[in-house]
């Protein structure tokens, strides 16, 4: 629009040369519109393609700044909660101009002012209300807050609010909690931990007695993890009932995958960089079916 209207009034004013300069003086505003999302945190660098270059802005924006309003829900930010933000940085693979927007967004986040419902409702208006990137998001914030170790009555909290603007209930929000609970688990066995998670689980431990209330406790991780246990986890993986029928287990597998399969989520507007986290819970997924087919008669 800026380089159609820079040509024709250049053109009225100064014929051929004038219509040059206002076709190259377009050109300059249309680049700068497309560049222009400062208040969204600036991630206008994620999409080359302008038809997602808004909505990858709002989506990152969204996700750091949220982690940042959690990890300052309980006081005060812990170096390993930054650390986690930081990791999250290195798996999206983000280049230092990104990295400054995201540690920007993480910052204004930590606000106490910050108008996290405004922030969810621009993102959920965004995405059209598509539920399976919706859900995406809330789980990427779980598994952040779960990677420091600790899971403060404070950031359950927040990570409710989030739900709730997001369109999800409280029973959703302790389902995908739980369901992340038995993928950690699961992962260990599966030997799919990085080494950052694999220290992350272990402090987890050693912190797990200093927890201090029944809000706490019940999303503890349990010390010893049996085979039967990682049996019940693989369903719950899968939300489903240990006594389901091949039918019933092979459609949540289906309805699973269909939910986080890394193609089907870009196809529907999760950013590229989240490709491999939407990977992880994929494999997971996959894991989980094969251990059950495995165990059946």
């Amino acid at each position: 629009m800026g380089k159609l209207l820079g040509f024709v009034f250049g053109f009225l004013l100064l014929k051929l040369p004038g219509a040059i300069l206002g076709l190259i003086a377009g050109h300059m505003f249309d680049k700068g519109m497309s560049n222009d999302f400062s208040r969204s945190g600036g991630f206008g660098r994620f999409f080359a393609d302008n038809e997602r270059l808004q909505s990858s802005a709002i989506f990152f924006h969204a996700l750091f700044a949220c982690l940042g309003h959690i990890a300052k829900a309980d006081g005060a930010v812990t170096q390993s909660e930054i650390n986690v933000a930081l990791k999250l940085m290195d798996d999206m693979q983000l280049n230092e101009n990104d990295r400054r927007e995201a540690q920007q967004a993480f910052r204004e986040g930590k606000d106490p002012q910050f108008p996290l419902e405004h922030i969810l409702k621009d993102l959920k208006h965004d995405l059209h209300g598509q539920r399976i990137i919706l859900q995406a998001f809330l789980e990427m914030l779980i598994e952040a807050s779960f990677a420091d170790g600790q899971l403060s009555v404070s950031e359950v909290e927040v990570l409710d609010k989030v739900a709730i603007g997001l369109g999800f209930g409280h029973k959703d929000l302790d389902r995908l909690i739980r369901k992340f609970e038995a993928e950690l688990r699961f992962r260990q066995r599966q030997d799919a931990f990085s080494q950052a998670r694999d220290e992350a689980r272990s402090r987890a431990q050693e912190q797990a007695n200093a927890w201090r209330d029944k809000a706490q406790q019940q999303y503890t991780r349990a010390p010893q993890y049996s085979d039967k246990q990682r049996l019940t986890d693989a369903y719950r993986i899968l939300n489903v009932a240990p006594t389901a029928d091949e039918k019933t287990l092979k459609r949540a597998y289906k309805k699973a995958m269909n939910e986080h399969h890394p193609d089907k989520l870009i196809a529907k507007g999760l950013p590229k960089q989240a490709m491999e986290l939407a990977k992880v819970k994929a494999q997971d997924i996959q894991a989980a079916y094969e251990l059950i087919k495995r165990t059946r008669p």
